[in-house]
């Protein structure tokens, strides 16, 4: 089986890319630009609805299309919906047209369970067939990407599957899970010990590859779309408390009311920040193990484990 990956360069590719050696070795990825270290490439340096994708999806039997332009905050809307649309939604549908046209059986997107939303009421999960259109730019640009590529599926008969990942952490992560850790670390106070009656899913990086690689050649994963999570939501202390757990650091949790974050964050004009802390934002998964009888092969505790492991071998290389 031949299988092209895009985005493995990043955090999820290059991870998905080590697991898939295992099992496959025909396997060719694409880049922007070239780069040591992947013996089968193909460089397609601009991403748009534009880009020549011929070479890259030639033979192919899977795509695995996990390059995206990331989510970010406090930008600028109009241009950030622009520039959002360039890669992950023109590009996206781009690449899928060229792929059906060349032949490829199933096309798997890695989308966003901000497609979904930005948050749940407690004990009212997201459910993959929640019908919503997001208005945050980047849930907008993945929403009209997986609108175009069911399109081009019943256009062509190009199997599409669709993955809406949550929050995905494991070794090596960035962004704020990353700043999280490492405030834990230093065994700082954290304000951040009374939230908790909310509940969040996460995915690890490992139950995230797993479930594409299931994706691969299932045969009723064709044209369904998917949720994700570990299957053990937690809340906002709960897991600030599970990584100081995996760190062997004191856990050192103020218990400060969630109402001074709302206020807080309403009197600085950044209301969103105190939804992330405060707010809920789950998964149900339950089509996910039916339909593939697939279930998380890693629990959270492993996967926080693994991942703090990893922070402080960093950190002991970098003395």
């Amino acid at each position: 089986m031949n299988i092209l990956i895009t985005g493995a360069t990043g955090f999820l590719g290059k991870y998905l890319l080590s697991q898939l050696n295992y099992k496959q070795n025909n396997i060719t990825v694409v880049l922007r630009s070239t780069s040591e270290g992947y013996n089968n490439s193909v460089c397609v340096p601009i991403f748009n609805g534009e880009s020549d994708f011929k070479r890259a999806v030639v033979n192919q039997d899977i795509i695995i299309h996990c390059a995206a332009r990331v989510h970010v905050m406090n930008v600028n809307i109009e241009q950030s919906l622009k520039d959002f649309r360039e890669v992950n939604t023109h590009a996206t549908i781009n690449l899928a047209q060229q792929a059906a046209e060349a032949g490829v059986k199933r096309f798997i997107f890695i989308s966003s369970i901000k497609v979904n939303g930005e948050s749940t009421e407690l004990g009212s999960p997201f459910k993959p067939d929640d019908i919503f259109v997001p208005t945050d730019p980047y849930g907008l640009s993945k929403h009209e990407a997986e609108v175009g590529l069911r399109n081009v599926s019943l256009k062509t008969g190009m199997e599409v599957v669709i993955i809406r990942p949550p929050l995905v952490y494991g070794p090596g992560v960035k962004a704020n899970f990353a700043s999280m850790i490492k405030w834990i670390n230093k065994g700082l106070p954290l304000p951040l010990g009374g939230i908790k009656d909310n509940k969040r899913s996460l995915v690890s990086v490992d139950n995230l590859v797993d479930l594409i690689i299931t994706c691969i050649d299932h045969p009723d994963a064709a044209n369904q779309t998917f949720l994700v999570s570990d299957n053990a939501d937690v809340s906002t202390t709960a897991l600030l408390g599970n990584m100081a757990e995996a760190l062997n650091v004191p856990n050192r949790l103020i218990p400060i009311p969630p109402l001074l974050f709302d206020i807080a964050s309403q009197l600085i004009g950044k209301p969103a920040i105190s939804q992330r802390l405060c707010g809920s934002l789950q998964v149900n998964i339950s089509k996910t193990i039916r339909l593939l009888n697939w279930s998380p092969p890693y629990s959270s505790a492993e996967s926080m484990k693994k991942t703090a492991d990893a922070f402080i071998d960093n950190l002991n290389k970098k003395k």
